[in-house]
Parts: structure tokens; C-alpha cells; sequence
């Protein structure tokens, strides 16, 4: 079989054809310590310099051997554009969300007019241009988002979940613009040079709000994305934390091409409950690539691999000290995997 360069392996393996051999990428958060001390671009200027994010990013290429370049490091970006306070976490902890923005109707007006040029939204991405100009002739350029569920419930916070329970008219509302802002945040990935779309909606999880809920509130959003990538010949991966088992059906009707499953499920069952994308994942990003060896690594690879992972890659985001010598495992196993 002819032998691929990586964007043609990948998008070959998102849209089930025939490949040489098994790309070797990550669609969740890539950054390290290791990484940055290796390169000189660290959290958490990385996350609002447009230059230094596209340099902690090819790190994840030349340091450790993923074969994308992906940005960016963290889920929070989105709703600091829309006006929520944000915590800009250190060297070791990603940003984080600390305060709402959107009580009800009236305030979901006034973030209405926005700007993807404004803030780090506009920064990642000139950042998914930089490493386009570098590497997108050869290389994926993967740009990632939060997904409308959970970019809601960052903007509505707390009464998010009470406001779904008793059906306010804030919910749909609000899922309705953050999904258009999510398309409109795609297609400008895409024109800067991104070939594949991640969604990370970690809220939509089937623990939190059951198949009722995620069909309902998660589902359409989700695939209005999907659809608008899809016109545009762009690979979907949707990541959704937890034990997503029993939601992977409804999962897969969103039309994805990859589905991304953490540590929790079971390789074996998940392949066999979609009909339509692949299984990517789910190597424990704690207790195997952080806190295991090498070792460790291999075994958990070849058990996922044997299951008949889609894509072998790391079940969640990244933890900040992972050792090198562990991700370079995992991408070595998954290079040596022949379809």
C-alpha cells in the first residue's frame, strides 16, 4: 500500500478508508512541563500569545512525535468572550471559568455582538494560521472548541442545570447561540488553515443528564456543527468525558467521524455501538500516561488496540506532567499498528 504523509493518513482514517498504517495524534490538550521547558513557550502566556501557543503546539509534533498540531490548551476561551471571569491557572493548571456572565434573556442580549477577531478566541486563531503556514501542507491542523452544551452552562453557570430541569426559555435561547457561534467559530478555523474539528462538550456527558436530556438539549447543537464542517469537507471528533457508554448511540447520530471515549469505557463495546464513526481513545491519562511507565503505556495500548480502537490516543486531556518518555510510547504504538 502506498505509504501516506500524515494529513492524508488522518483524513483518510476519520472517513474509514484504507490507510498504511495508523496515525499517530492527539484531538485532546497536548501541552507539558517537559514540553515547554523543551521549546521556551509556557503556560499560561501560551494561552493568550498567539506565537507562543503555535510554538507549545508544534511541540507536541517535534517533542513528542503527533503527528497534528493541535490548539488549543484549554475550554475556556469561548466564555471569556462572552463575558465570564476567568482564573489564568499557572504553569501546571489550565485556565478555568470563575464566573458567569448570562442570568436571563436581557443579558444573553447584550453578548450578542461579538467579534472572533476579540480576545483569545482571536488568538487561537491566528495561532491555527501560524502552524498552517508551517505545517499544513503535511501536518493536520487541529482546531478545537467547547460545545455548545457546555459553553451554555459556563455562561449560565450554576442555574444552568435547575434552568434545564424546569424547561426556561433561556435554555434553547442559549443553546441556540452558542451553537451558531460554535459554526461561525469552525468555519473561521478552517479558513485559517484547520482541516479537523474537535468539540469538547464535557457537560453533555450521559452521566449528568441522562438520553432524554442529551438528545434533546446536546444532540441538535452538536450536529448543526457537524453539518456546517461537513459541507466544508472538515473531520468532526467529538469528546464528551465520563462513561459514555450507554450514550454512544445517540453520540454517533450526530454524524462525527471520530468519537472520542475516556478511560471509563470499554474499547470492545464502544466500537460496537456506533454505526457510523470511529472509536478514538482511551488511554488513562493519570494513572497509566502520567503516573505509570512505559511499560505500563504498552500494555494499555495493546489492550486498546486489541479491542479494535479506531484511533489510539490518550482517553482525555493531557495532564501538565506527563513524562515525554510516556506520550512517546503511546505514539510509538500507534505507529507500529497495521490495520
Amino acid at each position: 500500500m502506498t505509504e501516506h504523509t500524515p494529513k492524508e493518513r488522518l483524513y483518510r482514517a476519520l472517513r474509514k478508508q484504507p490507510i498504511d498504517r495508523m496515525p499517530a495524534v492527539c484531538f485532546t490538550q497536548t501541552a507539558t512541563v517537559e514540553q515547554m521547558e523543551a521549546c521556551g513557550a509556557y503556560w499560561p502566556e501560551a494561552h493568550s500569545d498567539a506565537e507562543k501557543m503555535a510554538t507549545l503546539a508544534e511541540a507536541g509534533h517535534t517533542v513528542i512525535g503527533f503527528e497534528a498540531v493541535r490548539v488549543p490548551f484549554d475550554i475556556t476561551a469561548e466564555a471569556e468572550l462572552f463575558g465570564c471571569g476567568i482564573k489564568a491557572g499557572d504553569q501546571k493548571q489550565q485556565p478555568s471559568v470563575i464566573k458567569h456572565s448570562v442570568n436571563n434573556m436581557e443579558d444573553l442580549d447584550k453578548i450578542r455582538n461579538y467579534s472572533l477577531k476579540e480576545g483569545r478566541v482571536g488568538v487561537i486563531l491566528e495561532a491555527i494560521k501560524i502552524l498552517s503556514d508551517k505545517y499544513g501542507k503535511e501536518l493536520p491542523i487541529i482546531g478545537s472548541m467547547i460545545g455548545p452544551f457546555s459553553l451554555a452552562q459556563h455562561i449560565n453557570g450554576d442555574a444552568w442545570f435547575t434552568n434545564l430541569f424546569t424547561g426556561e426559555e433561556i435554555v434553547p435561547a442559549l443553546l441556540e447561540f452558542c451553537s451558531d457561534f460554535n459554526v461561525a467559530y469552525a468555519k473561521a478555523m478552517v479558513e485559517n488553515g484547520a482541516d479537523t474539528i474537535v468539540i469538547i462538550d464535557p457537560t453533555a456527558s450521559y452521566e449528568l443528564i441522562g438520553g432524554e436530556f442529551y438528545e434533546k438539549y446536546a444532540l441538535p447543537y452538536q450536529k448543526k456543527i457537524v453539518d456546517a464542517m461537513k459541507e466544508l469537507d472538515v473531520a468532526t471528533v467529538l469528546h464528551i468525558c465520563g462513561d459514555t457508554t450507554k450514550g454512544l448511540g445517540i453520540m454517533d447520530k450526530t454524524g462525527v467521524n471520530g468519537i472520542s471515549v475516556d478511560q471509563r469505557v470499554d474499547i470492545k463495546t464502544a466500537v460496537g455501538s456506533v454505526e457510523n464513526a470511529i472509536i478514538v481513545g482511551n488511554i488513562d491519562p493519570v494513572a497509566v500516561l502520567w503516573n505509570g511507565t512505559p511499560e505500563d503505556v504498552a500494555e494499555a495500548s495493546k489492550k486498546a488496540l486489541d479491542a479494535g480502537v479506531g484511533l489510539l490516543t490518550v482517553g482525555c486531556g493531557i495532564v501538565s506532567m506527563t513524562p515525554t518518555a510516556n506520550l512517546q510510547k503511546m505514539v510509538e504504538c500507534a505507529k507500529s499498528h497495521k490495520y
